[in-house]
């Protein structure tokens, strides 16, 4: 009997909750399927299986478990005998809505069906290419489109909310529906609730495909004012506002602040851009050249890109740059290894993988630890200035914001130039502030004349 236990999921995470198994009680599974999802405190994360063999749940969806929790078993010892053929015959299908027996550790979720362990059994296709249960047509009616493979965390999220895969606009590879696609879609169709109503916007949720189709609704909390809803904060929401509070209770946080004249930087990307795109197949963005001479100012104030260790200080010759992405969920700041290795066409080519992974809940836990640096652009968002929180243990961090036209002095002259505010926000236990305004400096200085980062001088 092999146990499935909680894996290392990265620095400082030592809990997780399971959102969703994937497999059902006594299923048979293959070895590498996808068991199930977990949620810790900066991703989600699908847990493959080790063994092929019949499954036995131990932990529930909901639960929270530690590193190392045995969560599963698996027989790997059972073929395709009259237990694992037993179970899977036993379960009704989806669509029947009827309370099945099952063991307490068994899921109300309906299961993918899988062939058994049989050595001549041909293989079965992906989680993701296997049909949705039946719907009742007159709830939900078949899909308009077709609408391609579906992830297993998107297949969950579409079972449980009873959704027409073909009204969800896909912005994966070759359209696919990503997980943010859903949440996007769901956070539209309750906005749009809302917008019609009181009533509309309290209406409960369908139910989950497969429960009891007598099982009353669940009350929600409410004012005597009403127009008030009140939901649980996600683990990652909670897990961001603890940091946030932790950062400023613990480092001497202050922040500095500059203007770069984003004239030759535009002039520059606008002149190569097109050719850029060919040779790279990718766009040539900001935060490259953000990140290059972020790398560069790094290696001449190599405090800033040091950290508080105990008693000691813990510089480094090499930068692993984090990048604030926004999802549905919350921001995360997912690392670029070795920026300083990296060219404008490897860090875009990183950035925008890393991002994807980020909005579709996909990023592993070492996309996330090891940042030594990080990079927030608050200007995608229409932010002219603000002062960005250190993300710890790092000492320090770049704010951007927002480029916007404003006349301003030059030889004497005042002229219309495209202007943009940065902000350094660093530990000033580490940092002084000489080096902390030097740094942005030099920040300042490569974006104005873009063509040092390319001579490297």
């Amino acid at each position: 009997m092999f146990e499935v236990k909680v894996p290392e999921l990265g620095e400082s995470i030592t809990e997780a909750v399971i959102v969703r198994w994937a497999k059902s009680e006594g299923e048979a599974v293959r070895r590498d399927e996808v068991l199930l999802e977990l949620e810790t405190d900066k991703a989600s994360t699908e847990l493959p299986a080790e063994r092929s063999g019949v499954l036995h749940i131990v932990k529930r969806e909901g639960e929270t478990v530690q590193v190392g929790d045995v969560i599963a078993r698996i027989d790997d010892q059972a073929g395709a005998d009259g237990r694992a053929r037993s179970s899977a015959a036993e379960r009704p299908s989806a669509g029947d809505g009827a309370a099945r027996p099952a063991p307490a550790a068994e899921h109300a979720r309906p299961a993918v069906d899988v062939a058994l362990l049989d050595p001549e059994a041909p293989r079965p296709p992906e989680l993701g290419d296997a049909p949705l249960p039946p719907r009742d047509p007159a709830a939900n009616p078949l899909p308009s489109r077709p609408v391609g493979p579906l992830s297993p965390a998107v297949r969950g999220l579409i079972e449980e909310h009873r959704l027409d895969p073909s009204a969800i606009q896909g912005t994966g590879k070759g359209g696919r529906i990503t997980k943010g696609d859903v949440l996007e879609h769901l956070e539209s169709r309750e906005t749009e609730a809302a917008e019609r109503g009181p009533s509309a916007a309290a209406r409960p949720a369908p139910e989950r495909i497969g429960a009891p189709a007598t099982r009353p609704p669940e009350p929600k909390p409410a004012t005597a004012g009403g127009g008030e809803r009140i939901e649980p904060m996600s683990r990652i929401r909670r897990r961001i506002a603890e940091r946030l509070v932790a950062a400023q209770h613990t480092a001497a946080i202050l922040t500095t602040f500059n203007e770069i004249d984003m004239s030759a930087t535009m002039a520059l990307r606008a002149r190569y851009k097109q050719q850029f795109a060919e040779r790279h197949g990718i766009g040539l963005g900001f935060m490259s050249f953000f990140a290059k001479a972020c790398v560069v100012a790094l290696a001449e104030i190599p405090v800033v890109n040091a950290e508080i260790r105990g008693e000691n200080v813990v510089y480094r010759d090499f930068v692993h740059l984090g990048v604030a992405v926004g999802t549905p969920r919350g921001l995360v700041v997912p690392v670029v290894r070795h920026a300083e290795q990296c060219s404008f066409a490897d860090l875009e080519q990183e950035i925008a993988r890393l991002a994807a992974l980020a909005r579709d809940g996909k990023l592993a836990p070492d996309d996330l630890i090891g940042g030594t640096f990080t990079i927030s652009n608050g200007g995608v968002y229409g932010s002219l200035l603000s002062t960005p929180i250190l993300n710890p243990p790092q000492s320090g961090i770049l704010g951007m914001h927002k480029i916007e036209k404003r006349p301003v002095v030059v030889d004497d002259q005042i002229v219309i130039r495209p202007m943009m505010y940065v902000a350094l926000s660093y530990d000033h236990r580490l940092v002084d502030g000489e080096q902390a305004v030097t740094f942005l400096v030099r920040v300042k200085e490569r974006l104005e004349d873009p063509t040092r980062l390319l001579l490297d001088v």
